[in-house]
C-alpha cells in the first residue's frame, strides 16, 4: 500500500463521526419529581412550607449547593451587584443579570441583557414563564424554582 492509501486507511480507522458521545447530554424534564429527588429532607420541608404569595430558588446541585433565595416581591433582581435582591458572587454572572416578575400566581423570568445569557431548562431564555421545578442556569449557578402553596407528594 502506498503512503496515500495508508493515510486514507488510517483516516477511516480514526473516523470519530462513527460514534456519538451522548455522555454530556442530560434529560430536561418538566416533571417536578426530578429536582425534588435531589433535595435534602430539610430542603423538601422548606419547599413544602412556602406560602402562596412566595416562591424560592434553591441550588440543588453544582456550585453554591444549598443556597436558598426567597422570592416574595413583585420584582426580584438577580446579579453580581451587591445591591441585587439575589446576589450571585461570580464573574460569570452579570452585575444585573436577570429579573423575576410576579403577577398573581405566575412568575416570569427576563434576562437583563447579560453577557453569558440566562438558561431555563437547558435553553437560552430572553423571557419565559417559570414553572414549578424549572432549572435556571445563571453563570455557574444552577438554581431550581419552586412555587409556594402547591401540594407536593
Amino acid at each position: 500500500m502506498d503512503q496515500g492509501g495508508a493515510m486514507e486507511q488510517e483516516a477511516r480507522d480514526c473516523d470519530l463521526t462513527r460514534t456519538i458521545n451522548m455522555g454530556s447530554l442530560r434529560e430536561v424534564s418538566g416533571h417536578l419529581s426530578a429536582p425534588l429527588d435531589r433535595a435534602s429532607p430539610e430542603e423538601r420541608d422548606v419547599i413544602g412550607a412556602l406560602g402562596e404569595e412566595s416562591a424560592m430558588l434553591i441550588a440543588l446541585s453544582g456550585p453554591g449547593r444549598g443556597l436558598r433565595f426567597l422570592i416574595n416581591s413583585d420584582r426580584t433582581v438577580i446579579g453580581r451587584a451587591v445591591e441585587s435582591d439575589i446576589f450571585l458572587d461570580d464573574v460569570t454572572v452579570s452585575r444585573r443579570h436577570a429579573e423575576i416578575f410576579r403577577d398573581g400566581k405566575n412568575y416570569r423570568l427576563k434576562d437583563s441583557g447579560s453577557l453569558n445569557g440566562t438558561y431555563l431548562d437547558g435553553r437560552i431564555a430572553e423571557e419565559a414563564l417559570l414553572k414549578d421545578g424549572s432549572e435556571l442556569r445563571i453563570g455557574k449557578y444552577r438554581l431550581h424554582f419552586f412555587i409556594g402553596g402547591r401540594a407536593r407528594s
